[in-house]
Parts: structure tokens; C-alpha cells; sequence
């Protein structure tokens, strides 16, 4: 029986079931049910956590999952594993033979070796690091061609090496990704790149995978991602030759270079027909000379012939021929490298504000751009910029990435810039930047008040005419917006910093914080605040760079780095001593207070809590002086101290509610149910916790909605209503699940005991 099984390797490791259910994620309950047989055909994923909490891997671990569902089970059991990450194929791929061969037989002959003897990665890399090769076409066509002989799946990453933004992706941001892949829960992922790493070399162990790493800038970028040991096989692709990869970690060097005359010719021809090409043989060979045999080049040839099929080959050529342009940074030392001519046409197709359009999107950091974003940077109505915006589609220089946003490839963002440069004038390519800048600052300030409406904020200087801010009406619009734009969010606030919009930077900056938190994405958190807290000092702000000292003490909390958290919180409360800001103290030894508690020191905590309510006492700031009740209270409760948490909670219920501050007696409530139901008063519990809810469903705060279901739950459970309790944190996940927030997988480990 699988429940012996269990038992039985839980015993020779010398583990409880307490032990065992720390290390699988898998409740108590859980465990103890399928030991004593009541659980007899356990889901996949509770088995496959099963066998890596016991260490099996290889033929153990294949007969341990047949053990738990015989054989078709143990298949569904893989299967649910075997993350399948690969983009769609690429449509109507030509040529490359001889690289696809190379490609396979470095697989072939890496089957054959011993496990020592293996390489750890294939590399790609293009000539003079030429974009727009097909480096990646060619990668992800081979791979679905050999993935049937990774039956544990395949995963994909995407570096944005060479992005034009220079946002490039950091490596503990991919690794985050791939360890979700792996189905790594959020909790058990570490902040640390050298943990992540380790976690991630584990979770490979024995593993039979493809892992397709595309469009790395450097080998430092990709080395935390490789696997530590054999069985794994590596695709990276590269505009860099990656040579300290192939010395060090022994890959195989595989060199993209441009598409033979043949194989350009067959390129063209699965596009427009071979009867088209045979028709014009003479404009068929110069387009394939003015495109260069370049990949990207012909795929844009072939789109603007095959929406025109009327025109003779030989009039698009001609274009190409009398066009002087030359996309210098791409082309190298190639003299025949001539794509900005293959651009040009497509522009000069374009009606005049449509071009403008073009030219202008090439300022904004991408990766996507919205509708409204892209009416702020021209500073046109939105109901003028979609047509321009269809026509640029039309005409393949941009890209319909979802209904309203678009996209650019890298080479055309470059092209774009370049034409913006040389052509808007200084001023006005100021301006756009900035209705562009003031258009991410104004929506995401709005939606940071919907997020939090009560927490402190900052002034806002009018945008410039022509800025059309995106219309979010409550939380849920609020948060879907900052998901949707986390990206270019991000990448924006750099992008401010380094043009000179210093004060757009910061701002930025502080209104995705809470954001970004209550997500999890704890890193770009710490990127942004760094790039404020320059822009900060740049302005020469003391408080400015109080407040990004202070945010980025919040997010090192979060990542478990407290002495970073200690450090900047020092660095803010020097500022407001020497500023004799009594609010700011407050608020800095409030948050103090969290990394205490953090790190197991409630006593602490407690001073610090205690610190900040004498400061908002003598301040006369009741607004902080009941929060810091309320802190007082919460870590009284910590302490055990349940009737002195109950009493200073009381007293800032009582002021919030004075005061009229709806947010904080949701919030206080909430501290007194848990005080409460410490105290094994569930009824009064629930009552504080039900109140609490409905203020925060009333608020549009469905996070804390989340958590307030969950503590219900917690507390219907201890009266023995198990069905009830799993009723709310069924509510709570479906609602964390929906943000994407890291707590879920917290309520999951409660649904599963």
C-alpha cells in the first residue's frame, strides 16, 4: 500500500510527520491520511512533492510514483511536472540545415558520454553580433524538434541582453521564473542569487530537461543558470560570442552567420510563391543583395510584397536601391548590412502623423506600449492615435501584442529612435518625453491612491497639455494596470533618471512601491529605489532621500536582508533628526519595528512601536499616533500579551474611528480578532474579523479581503468547522491567485491539511 510506502520512508529518514510536512509543503493532516490509507489515489503533484522531500530521483523516483498510481499514473505524474515553456514554433522556417544538423549531433554525441565528459551548454552566437539573424527562430525550431527526448519538460527565458532600453533582465529575476516553472512555491524561493541558484541546481538534479536561455547579453548572465550537473541540455543565444562560456563551462560554439543566396531565395519563396520569384529572377536577386541575406530584412521584404500584390518585384527593389539610409549600429563592419533601407520604405509608405508616430515611439522605453501612452507621447487625442497606430500595424513596423498595446522589435525601436533624433527637434522631443513620463507618474500615482488610499503621498505638479492619463475607477482596475505595465513601469523609472527627469524618477519610483510589494517583485522594489534614491541625491532632497532610504528598507525586509534594512533605516533617521522631523522618526522607527519582528525580536519590535507613538503623541499626529497603537497592540499580541494588545488596539480603534479613517479600523479590527482568537475567544474573534472584511470589501481592497478570509478560516477551523474554513480560504486563494500575489501559496498549504 502507498500509505506504508510513505511511513515507512518517512521512518528510515528519521523524520515526523511534522518534518515531512515542512519539507513537502504537504499539510500534517494530509500525510497522516494517506499513511493510514484514506487517501489511496493521491493527486500528481502531492506525490511528486513527496518524492523530492525523500530525496528520490532516477529509477527510485519512477517507482515510487508507480507505487503511488501505477503505471498510467506515474506518466501523469511526470507529465504534471514537465513545465513546456518553448514559444510557438516559428511559422514557415527555411534553410539552416547544416546548423540544425550541428545542433543535433552536439545533442547525440552528449548522450553518448559519460556524465564527466558533458558540455553545459550549447551557445549561439551571431556574426559581429548582428541582430535580426534568426538566432532565435533557429534556436526555438530545433528545440520543438528534440523535445520529445526531454520528458521532463522544457524551459524558456528570455535575458533582453541587448534591449534598447537597457533593461536588461537581471538574473535573479529569470531564476525567479524558472523556479516557478519548477513549481517551486513562492515561499520556499530565496532572495539571495547564490540560494536561488543552489535551489535551482537541486530542483534540476536528475532531471531530463531543455532549457533554452535566449538573448543573453553576457556569460555572468548566464551562469547562474546553468544546471550543476549532467542530464540537462542548455540552448543559449547571444549577440556576443560568449568565449569565457565556451573556456570555462566547455559549451559547444555554434556561429549564425547569414542565410546563403539559396536559402534567402527559399525564404522569399515560402512567402510569396515560387512563381512570383521566377517571374522577376533580376529583382528576386536584388532584393536578396539589399536585404543582405538577413533574416529579419527579407521577413519584412516578403510582408511589404505580399500585402502588395500588385506591385512588381522590381519596384520594391528599386525602392531599396535608391534609398541612402544605413543602420550603422547593426550593420558593423558589414558594408552590405544595409536594413535601414528595408525600414525606410516601410516609413515612407506612412502618412505624416502616422511617421511622426513612429518616430516617437522609438523615445519610450517599451517593451509595450498602450493606447493611451502612445496618444501622451504624441499629445493627441487617443481617437486620432489609433488610426495611426492600425496603420503603422499594417505596415509590420509594430506589433499588436494584446487587443490596445503594441510592441516593437528591437531593431525597429533602434531605427525609430534614430529617426526621432534626427529629426523632431530638441524641444519637441523633450516634450514628448515628458507627456510620456507624465503620463506613467499620473496614472500610477491615481492607482497607488486606489492601492492605499490613506497612506502618506506627495504633490503633483500638473502634466503638460496632450498627457491623457489612463481612467482606473477602483482597486481592481488599480491593480490590473500596474500588473499589465509592471514592465514598462520599471523600465521607466530609469529611463527618467537617465534623461534628466530626476524629479519623474522619484515619483515613479515611490508610487509603484506598494505595488510592487504586494506582488512580491521585492527586486525591481529595491532596482527602482536605488535609481530614486541617485535622483534624490542628485536634487540634493533630504527628505526625498529619507523617503528612498526608508522604501528601501522595507523591500530588504522583505527579501530577509535586515541588516541592509537597519542600515537605510539609519540613513533615514539621521536625515530627520538633523531635519528635527518628528513624523519622519515616527514613521522610521514604526518600520523598524517590522524588521524586528521579522527576525524573531518582538521585544524590540515593541520599543520601536513604542518609540513612534511617543513621537506621534508629542506631534499631535493622531492620524500615526493610532497606527502606532495598533502596532503596540500587534506586538503585544506577539508576545502573548493578549489583554494589553486588546487595550491599546481598543484605544486606536476608538481614535480611527473618530478620526473617520475607515482603512485603519479595518486594519486595527483585524489585530483584535487575532488577540482574540489567541485567547480562544472565537466568537468575538470572527465578529472583529467580519468587520474588518466588510470595511476592506467596502474599500476595494481585495488583498486585504484575502487575509481576512484566511484568518476567518483559521479561526472557524480551531471551532472545528472544517468545511467553512475551507470554504474562505477557497475565497482567499481564488482572490491572491488573481493578483498574483506570493501569499497564496500560504493558503494552499492550508487548503492541502
Amino acid at each position: 500500500m502507498f500509505g506504508d510506502l510513505v511511513r515507512v520512508r518517512r521512518r528510515q529518514l528519521g523524520l515526523s510527520q511534522e518534518e515531512l510536512a515542512e519539507r513537502s509543503g504537504i499539510g500534517v493532516r494530509s500525510i497522516g491520511k494517506i499513511e493510514a490509507g484514506k487517501i489511496v489515489n493521491p493527486r500528481p503533484a502531492t506525490v511528486r512533492r513527496l518524492a523530492e522531500a525523500f530525496g528520490l530521483t532516477g529509477s527510485d523516483r519512477d517507482r515510487f510514483y508507480e507505487a503511488a498510481s501505477g503505471a498510467d499514473g506515474a506518466a501523469a505524474v511526470r507529465a504534471a511536472a514537465a513545465p513546456a515553456q518553448l514559444p510557438a514554433d516559428v511559422a514557415a522556417f527555411t534553410g539552416r540545415k547544416a546548423h540544425l544538423d550541428s545542433l543535433t549531433a552536439v545533442l547525440d554525441r552528449d548522450d553518448a558520454l559519460d556524465d564527466a565528459k558533458r558540455p553545459a551548454a550549447v551557445v549561439i552566437s551571431a556574426i559581429a553580433g548582428t541582430a535580426g539573424i534568426g538566432k532565435t527562430a533557429l534556436a526555438v525550431h530545433w528545440a520543438h524538434r528534440v523535445r520529445h527526448r526531454f520528458p521532463d519538460g522544457q524551459l524558456y527565458v528570455n535575458l533582453r541582453g541587448f534591449h534598447p532600453s537597457g533593461s536588461v533582465t537581471h538574473p535573479a529575476q529569470a531564476m525567479r521564473g524558472l523556479l516557478e516553472a519548477l513549481d517551486v512555491p513562492r515561499q520556499r524561493i530565496p532572495g539571495d542569487l547564490d540560494a536561488q541558484a543552489a535551489l535551482y541546481r537541486s530542483e534540476l538534479a536528475d532531471r531530463r530537461m531543455l532549457i533554452v536561455i535566449d538573448n543573453a547579453r553576457d556569460a555572468e548572465q548566464v551562469r547562474p543558470l546553468l544546471p550543476g550537473t549532467p542530464g540537462c541540455f542548455v540552448l543559449v543565444t547571444s549577440r556576443s560570442q560568449l568565449t569565457s562560456l565556451v573556456a570555462v563551462e566547455g559549451a559547444h560554439p555554434l556561429t549564425l552567420d547569414l542565410l546563403t543566396q539559396d536559402e534567402a531565395w527559399q525564404l522569399l519563396a515560402r512567402r510569396l510563391g515560387r512563381d512570383r520569384l521566377t517571374a522577376e529572377p533580376e529583382a528576386t536577386e536584388e532584393l536578396i543583395t539589399r536585404c543582405a541575406r538577413l533574416p529579419l530584412a527579407l521577413a519584412i521584404v516578403a510582408a511589404r510584397a505580399a500585402t502588395n500584390p500588385d506591385f512588381p518585384l522590381h519596384v520594391i527593389a528599386t525602392e531599396l536601391r535608391d534609398s541612402d539610409n544605413r543602420l550603422d549600429a547593426l550593420s558593423d563592419e558589414d558594408p552590405s548590412g544595409d536594413i535601414r533601407a528595408v525600414f525606410s520604405w516601410s516609413v515612407a509608405t506612412l502618412g505624416p502623423a502616422s511617421a511622426r508616430m513612429f518616430r516617437l515611439l522609438g523615445l519610450h522605453p517599451g517593451p509595450e506600449v498602450s493606447v493611451p501612452a502612445a496618444a501622451s507621447l504624441a499629445g493627441e487625442p487617443v481617437s486620432e492615435v489609433r488610426p495611426m497606430l492600425a496603420e503603422l500595424t499594417r505596415a509590420h513596423l509594430i506589433v499588436a501584442a494584446s487587443p490596445g498595446r503594441y510592441t516593437l522589435h528591437d531593431l525597429l525601436r533602434v531605427y525609430a529612435g534614430e529617426l526621432a533624433e534626427s529629426t523632431e527637434p530638441d524641444d519637441e522631443r523633450r516634450a514628448a518625453q515628458h507627456r510620456m513620463l507624465d503620463h506613467y507618474l499620473h496614472t500610477a500615482h491615481a492607482a497607488d491612491r486606489l492601492v492605499d488610499p490613506h497612506r502618506d503621498t506627495f504633490a503633483l505638479s500638473e502634466p503638460l497639455a496632450g498627457v491623457t492619463p489612463e481612467p482606473l475607477a477602483n482597486y481592481q482596475q488599480a491593480m490590473a494596470w500596474l500588473t499589465t505595465e509592471h514592465p514598462v513601469l520599471t523600465a521607466a523609472v530609469g529611463y527618467a533618471a537617465s534623461h534628466g527627469f530626476d524629479v519623474h524618477a522619484w515619483q515613479l519610483a515611490r508610487a509603484i512601491a506598494e505595488s510592487l510589494d504586494r506582488r512580491g517583485h521585492w527586486r525591481d522594489w529595491i532596482d527602482t529605489q536605488y535609481t530614486a534614491l541617485a535622483a534624490a541625491r542628485r536634487l540634493g532632497d533630504p527628505s526625498m532621500q529619507a523617503d528612498a532610504h526608508r522604501t528601501l528598507a522595507r523591500a530588504a525586509t522583505r527579501l530577509g536582508h535586515y541588516d541592509d534594512a537597519h542600515t537605510h533605516y539609519q540613513h533615514a533617521l539621521s536625515i530627520y533628526v538633523e531635519a528635527d522631523d518628528a513624523a519622519g522618526r515616527a514613521h522610521t522607527h514604526n518600520s523598524i519595528a517590522e524588521v524586528w519582528e521579522r527576525q524573531g525580536r518582538y521585544q524590540d519590535a515593541l520599543d520601536h512601536a513604542q518609540l513612534a507613538l511617543d513621537l506621534h503623541s508629542g506631534a499631535g499626529h493622531l492620524r500615526g499616533k493610532a497606527a502606532a497603537l495598533n502596532a503596540v497592540g500587534w506586538y503585544h499580541a506577539q508576545l502573548g500579551s493578549y489583554h494589553a494588545a486588546l487595550a491599546a488596539c481598543e484605544q486606536a480603534l476608538r481614535l480611527l474611528e473618530e478620526l473617520g479613517d475607515r482603512y485603519g479600523v479595518a486594519a486595527t479590527s483585524d489585530s483584535l480578532g487575532y488577540a482574540h482568537h489567541r485567547l480562544g475567544d472565537y466568537n468575538r474573534a470572527l465578529a472583529c474579523y467580519g468587520y474588518s472584511l466588510d470595511l476592506f470589501r467596502d474599500l476595494g481592497d481585495r488583498y486585504w479581503e484575502a487575509t481576512l478570509l484566511t484568518r476567518i478560516g483559521e479561526t472557524r477551523w480551531a471551532r472545528g468547522e472544517a468545511g467553512g474554513a475551507r470554504d474562505d480560504w477557497q475565497q482567499a486563494l481564488t482572490i491572491l491567485d488573481e493578483l498574483a500575489h506570493p501569499d497564496a501559496d500560504q493558503v494552499r498549504r492550508l487548503l492541502a491539511g
